[in-house]
């Protein structure tokens, strides 16, 4: 066989390995049983270990690793030639803390360089990035094991294998496992710890990709996972680089490549499963059988200590007690231990308060075990409805998942308190930007008409794309909260009801905060969706005026914002009310956009306010927001619904005021 030497050179450098040398011809190929002593060309949080485990990511949250072979692979015979046939396979395995919790997984891809620093970590895998993913110019396969379901993707579900393109948007996809030499199909979980093998074959002649797994202990099935037909001619450039991705979100997980071969015009060789690296421990060690036999012995003199240590761990129990019982064993991985959280916060110490809200403080704390960064509330669970239905909103709650949206990773129970164990934003909440005072900068308008399409992208996901309808019911700036990117996330879902998709929407308690609330809200305490339209109009004003909804006129009476921008609509000099911290550094089309839009769905009728479908639609310029004056939305309308006692601004305001009529009973009561 012919060898380029400009080739060869870096493959030489691998040694000690199962490793077999490709060139030129139409039989280039190579096989690692361990990664010791190798030359990957690697980034970010990926690492080879000291036993030889390829680890992409180290259990940090929200980063990315890569690892390429070092020199660039021809997959064509010529500059102009059709991509040749190609094989793959790889041993890989992915470890999560929380047994059913874990965030992306990894990318076997082609790309046409090995740098890949403008991808972005979480749901785009570290491969392509908001602005460009889908773009052609990517000239990018990836075959995708996912295990995290993301709705903007189009993802079937948080445990599948993928075929992509140039983006995270799957050609063809299946939920991970495999099919038997009889055709039945059998499941596997992804986040299982246990190490599987998988295969991503292309047929030139006929542009078939296959993708296969397995448990590591069984041969290659017949029948793939998934196939499906693409030119990759029409993709890959000349020469292109090999290798994985990978990255976490919020959940903090560890992906490990084991083994990896490769072959061109011929199946991918063999990985030597003897040879392959072993696994770090998921749990604690066993006990060892010397321990099972002294363990009877031991006995009798623990009996005589058994005395001081019942004192001992009765007042150390006192200080970590909580209310648990049989019903909550349902509720699993949703539940932290008070130790944990109380260990997290040092104690819940003021060096770590974050900020109060209307029914609790909150508290940074960083987990003993992932280190995952945290934000714990606290807050009463005094409630007129059984604890084990409020736990049950509290879990499923806890099954969200969306960029736009704070993940509720959990809960704990403890004499009179409720803890909520968030995921920390790092930027605080919106209003800090708002609202500001002294030299914090101003938010700019790219920021703010970004943050305003996240939020109504989470609000729809909460209305109409979850498996069940979320009424927020407080919708303001302090419960938008920035994580390190400045990207918007809906936080504090306290005061959230849940209703079946289909069912009429009611309650019996009104709750919010004074400025925000509908009309109809306070005349008759039931909340909906077109509620949340209304909260969500007063923000977009707040957001694009920098004014909180109730202020101060030139006379010094309060009045509110949406009669404000209302007034200057009507006046014809809408575009006065902009924030002027911005001196006129803004979009005048979308800011235009943005405040008719807010004051279409402030409006005192609700079935004139749009769905937060249309509001998205509007917000993309896929569809044109209607004129205002055809809405009826002028200040005779609401001079009358005022009349009728409609008004949602009659009663005092205060900026930190919460309207309650309760307790913390209202956030779950009457659901």
């Amino acid at each position: 066989m012919k060898i380029s030497p400009s080739f060869l050179l870096p493959i030489l450098l691998f040694h000690g390995l199962n490793l077999v040398a490709f060139g030129a011809g139409d039989d280039q190929q190579f096989v690692f049983s361990g990664f010791s002593l190798t030359n990957l060309t690697l980034d970010g949080t990926a690492t080879v270990t000291p036993n030889g485990l390829l680890e992409l990511t180290n259990g940090t949250s929200q980063l990315k690793g890569h690892a390429f072979f070092p020199a660039p692979v021809s997959f064509r015979r010529s500059i102009n030639g059709t991509v040749q046939s190609f094989s793959v396979s790889f041993v890989f395995a992915i470890h999560t803390t929380y047994p059913n919790l874990s965030c992306h997984g990894i990318a076997f891809v082609i790309a046409p360089s090995n740098n890949l620093s403008t991808a972005l970590a979480a749901q785009y895998m570290g491969l392509t990035n908001i602005d460009n993913n889908g773009n052609a110019s990517n000239h990018m396969f990836a075959a995708e094991i996912d295990t995290m379901q993301n709705i903007e993707f189009q993802d079937i579900d948080n445990n599948h294998v993928g075929v992509d393109i140039n983006g995270l948007h799957s050609l063809e996809s299946h939920s991970a496992g495999y099919y038997d030499k009889d055709g039945i199909f059998y499941g596997m979980n992804l986040i299982s710890g246990h190490v599987m093998q998988a295969w991503v074959d292309y047929d030139g002649d006929v542009a078939q990709i296959n993708v296969t797994i397995t448990p590591i202990e069984m041969p290659k099935p017949v029948r793939p996972l998934v196939s499906t037909t693409y030119n990759l001619s029409d993709v890959l450039m000349e020469p292109s680089f090999v290798g994985f991705s990978s990255a976490t979100g919020p959940i903090n997980s560890r992906h490990y490549i084991l083994g990896w071969s490769f072959g061109i015009n011929k199946p991918a060789p063999a990985i030597d499963i003897a040879k392959l690296p072993k696994l770090p421990r998921l749990g604690p060690k066993s006990q060892s059988k010397a321990m099972e036999i002294l363990l009877p012995l031991a006995t009798a003199t623990f009996i005589l200590s058994v005395g001081a240590a019942v004192v001992f761990l009765v007042r150390r129990r006192r200080r970590y007690a909580e209310l648990r019982e049989d019903w909550e064993n349902e509720f699993g991985p949703h539940r932290f231990s008070y130790k944990d959280l109380l260990h997290a916060t040092d104690g819940f110490s003021d060096k770590h308060f974050l900020g109060a809200g209307g029914f609790g403080r909150v508290y940074k704390g960083i987990l003993p075990k992932s280190k995952l960064e945290v934000a714990v509330k606290k807050v009463s669970h005094e409630s007129r409805q059984g604890m084990k239905e409020f736990v049950a909103e509290v879990a499923s709650i806890g099954r969200i998942r969306h960029r736009n949206l704070v993940q509720l990773l959990g809960y704990c129970r403890r004499k009179g308190e409720l803890l909520l164990v968030y995921d920390y934003m790092s930027n605080g909440s919106l209003d800090r930007f708002l609202h500001f005072q002294g030299n914090k900068p101003t938010l700019d308008w790219a920021h703010r008409f970004q943050i305003i399409k996240g939020v109504a992208s989470g609000l729809l996901y909460l209305h109409e794309k979850w498996d069940k309808v979320v009424i927020h019911r407080d919708i303001k700036a302090s419960n938008v909260l920035l994580d390190n990117e400045m990207n918007a996330r809906l936080g504090d879902f306290g005061l959230a009801r849940l209703y079946d998709h289909g069912t009429n929407l009611h309650t019996t308690h009104m709750v919010g905060t004074m400025g925000y609330l509908a009309p109809e809200l306070i005349h008759t305490g039931k909340a909906s969706t077109l509620t949340d339209a209304f909260a969500f109009g007063t923000f977009l004003l707040e957001v694009i005026c920098g004014q909180r909804p109730i202020k101060e006129d030139e006379h010094g009476s309060q009045i509110s914002l949406v009669d404000w921008v209302l007034e200057h609509w009507h006046n014809g000099s809408l575009l006065d009310t902009v924030d002027p911290r911005l001196h006129g550094d803004y979009n005048v089309e979308e800011a235009c956009l943005v405040l008719k839009l807010g004051l279409l769905c402030s409006h005192p009728c609700s079935n004139a306010r749009p769905s937060m479908q249309q509001v998205n639609d509007y917000l993309e310029q896929d569809t044109t927001l209607p004129e205002l004056a055809s809405t009826l939305l002028n200040f005779n309308e609401l001079a009358l619904m005022r009349n009728r006692g409609f008004d949602p601004y009659i009663m005092p305001y205060h900026p930190s005021l919460v309207v309650s009529f309760g307790t913390i009973s209202d956030i779950s009561g009457g659901r």
